[in-house]
């Protein structure tokens, strides 16, 4: 029987804050030599047998040498579980951000990332139809279906880029909007012998408003547009900021709404965050508002670290 598999990238809750997961380009992109790290786990509808584990490590680190020379460097790393099919991801990246400084206040930061992935179904441990026996029961070891074969893992290289243009802080206000673009090469994803599935591009187009709120507090206002083949997602937040607390609130719509029992409005998304020294705690939950049943939602928790700025004639808090 034919039938057709698409493939998405997985994505995270707190990808409007944590940009790194969704843009290389955001490596070094606190500048003053200062090193960024963190670490995300997010548990997808635990209540279905459907449920999806991710975690996502990122490090990078910028490196100033004056007006005229400044660049990022980066390394993350995704790992993706799904316990009804047993299926897993796991993919390093090294990624390259390079600093321009432009007039006006702009700079522009592009950037280059190199992955390696692989990809596992632990196809050893399934049964196949032509190995039952359905008269006695018996199960045979041995099974001539082309899928008996697929006893390797995927194994890819990908190549990503993207792009940032940040205005300055001005006045406790600050704006950027960056374009990253993953899969340029297309690897071929496919678990059958012979066969291939390139995987489609992964588009993202994100902006990010941030401006002061009675004095000492902070408003930003986020918005991130991602399209992969034929499906879209379209997120828009807020985030404030009073002291070290920080309250958040997206929409995660699908404006494409393909299929019938598709929703303009898949979830309402709450976060709440600590940041404590040089650590930012991060708590989210998804709020589901579709008909898809029963889920518990989707939570998230992050945990990262930025270190403080010695060349900074005042220490200056984190961009975003």
């Amino acid at each position: 029987m034919p039938f057709t598999a698409k493939a998405q990238d997985p994505i995270f809750t707190q990808s409007t804050y944590v940009q790194e997961t969704i843009n290389p380009a955001f490596s070094g992109f606190e500048d003053n030599g200062r090193t960024h790290l963190g670490i995300l786990h997010r548990t997808q509808w635990p209540n279905l047998d459907l449920q999806i584990n991710s975690q996502f490590f990122f490090w990078n680190k910028s490196f100033d040498y004056g007006r005229s020379l400044g660049f990022g460097l980066g390394v993350t790393a995704l790992r993706q579980h799904e316990s009804f099919t047993n299926y897993s991801q796991n993919q390093v990246n090294v990624n390259y951000s390079h600093r321009v400084n432009l007039n006006g206040g702009w700079i522009f930061r592009p950037a280059l990332d190199v992955g390696f992935g692989f990809k596992d179904f632990q196809f050893n441990n399934l049964t196949l139809g032509d190995q039952i026996n359905i008269n006695t029961g018996f199960i045979n070891t041995t099974s001539v279906d082309p899928l008996a074969l697929n006893n390797k893992n995927v194994v890819f290289v990908d190549f990503s880029t993207g792009f940032i243009f940040e205005k300055k802080e001005l006045n406790g206000t600050t704006y950027w909007f960056g374009v990253s673009i993953k899969h340029l090469n297309r690897p071929n994803i496919s678990f059958v012998q012979g066969e291939n599935l390139p995987l489609d591009i992964f588009y993202s187009l994100h902006g990010n408003y941030r401006f002061p709120f009675l004095n000492d507090y902070s408003i930003m206002m986020t918005a991130n547009y991602m399209q992969q083949g034929e499906f879209n997602r379209l997120d828009i937040g807020s985030l404030f900021q009073v002291n070290q607390f920080l309250l958040g609130v997206t929409a995660a719509t699908n404006p494409a709404q393909n299929g019938e029992d598709s929703h303009l409005l898949n979830s309402i998304i709450g976060f709440v965050g600590l940041e404590y020294e040089n650590f930012r705690f991060g708590l989210s939950y998804d709020f589901n508002t579709t008909q898809i049943g029963r889920t518990d939602g989707v939570y998230e928790l992050s945990i990262t670290y930025l270190s403080g700025c010695r060349s900074c004639n005042v220490d200056r808090k984190r961009k975003r």
